[in-house]
């Protein structure tokens, strides 16, 4: 399955996928999700396939996430209302496709990663990160929770930093990405196609990175790491907020029921694998798609672009645990299922 939106190539025994949205910042629609997870099934039977690589076009995005603006359309009638459960069921099997790809694979980083880019780059073998590479999962902002596994990425950054993430979708660049486990190697942008012609001519990927990997400078979380861990380790959203310092990234302007919903999701998956990370994403999601701000969200930011969402709760302790839970349970259209 060939698409525009997806360049799939085969250069010696490189299987390269080439994101080419560069105006949406490459963010994932269902058939960009459908293609990618057909050219990775091609290449992992094909013998002459020994590696893959996946870029983003553009140079301002590698991928910035899912199409969800189309999804939230989808919903309230401009589009195919399937979409809203057959885009997340889609993506998460692609998510775990990545993780048990059975050679090895390249994600070369060069700028946005966020949501969706991080389900299809965070579980290979290799995520080469570029001096304009930025990690972020900010779905809260939108009334969403951070999905596409990253509860299983995140619950092992060091200490309560994922948690930080998770909640507050702060911004972190190449060194914290490093130094919190999100990526492998920091290579300059400039040498990305350099990487790529060696694993074309057939050099491994380890000796292919080693030539270009550079240091990427002091995390800049470092000096926060105590802080996090302090405020982070609490029970609740609320006590979070209460124990959280100033020069913390605020949780303010968040959907209440979204933090709420995501430390319960990041709380009840510590320990759990990947597959079943993904298998409760799928019940949240759908939960997410039944609730008002996932809606509101969207439209505030990506629809209307007010920026002023009106979120139902409209503070946390309005929240109750029953809104919460709800969010948790199976969805009409039964749980996720995963191809052999």
């Amino acid at each position: 399955m060939t698409i525009p939106e997806v360049w799939v190539e085969r250069l010696g025994p490189l299987g390269l996928l080439r994101l080419n949205r560069p105006k949406a910042l490459n963010a994932l629609s269902l058939e960009m999700i459908q293609a990618l997870d057909a050219a990775l099934r091609e290449f992992a039977t094909n013998p002459d396939v020994r590696v893959v690589a996946i870029t983003g076009e553009g140079g301002r995005a590698f991928c910035s996430g899912g199409d969800v603006r189309s999804i939230a359309l989808a919903a309230r009638g401009e589009g195919d209302p399937s979409l809203t459960t057959e885009f997340f069921r889609n993506e998460y099997r692609l998510n775990l496709l990545t993780s048990r790809f059975p050679k090895p694979y390249v994600a070369l980083v060069d700028g946005i990663v966020m949501g969706g880019g991080v389900g299809i780059s965070a579980y290979g073998t290799h995520q080469v990160y570029s001096e304009r590479a930025v990690f972020a999962m900010p779905e809260t902002i939108i009334g969403f929770f951070p999905d596409v596994g990253s509860a299983w990425l995140l619950n092992r950054c060091p200490g309560e930093t994922g948690t930080y993430l998770a909640l507050t979708g702060a911004r972190v660049g190449t060194a914290d990405a490093l130094e919190l486990g999100l990526a492998t190697h920091f290579v300059p942008s400039e040498r990305h196609g350099d990487v790529i012609e060696l694993l074309a001519a057939g050099e491994p990927p380890a000796q292919a990175l080693a030539r270009f990997t550079v240091d990427p400078g002091k995390p800049a979380l470092a000096a926060l790491r105590a802080a996090i861990a302090e405020a982070y380790a609490a029970d609740t959203v609320e006590a979070i907020a209460a124990a959280a310092p100033a020069e913390l990234e605020t949780l303010d302007g968040k959907s209440p029921t979204a933090l709420k919903v995501s430390l319960r999701h990041l709380r009840s998956t510590r320990g759990l694998s990947l597959e079943e990370v993904l298998r409760q994403d799928f019940r949240v999601s759908q939960g997410c798609m039944a609730a008002h701000d996932c809606h509101e969200g969207i439209r505030a930011q990506l629809i209307d672009k007010d920026r002023t969402p009106r979120w139902k709760p409209a503070t946390l302790d309005e929240v109750t645990e029953a809104m919460v839970a709800a969010h948790f349970l199976e969805p009409a259209c039964g749980d996720l299922t995963f191809h052999p």
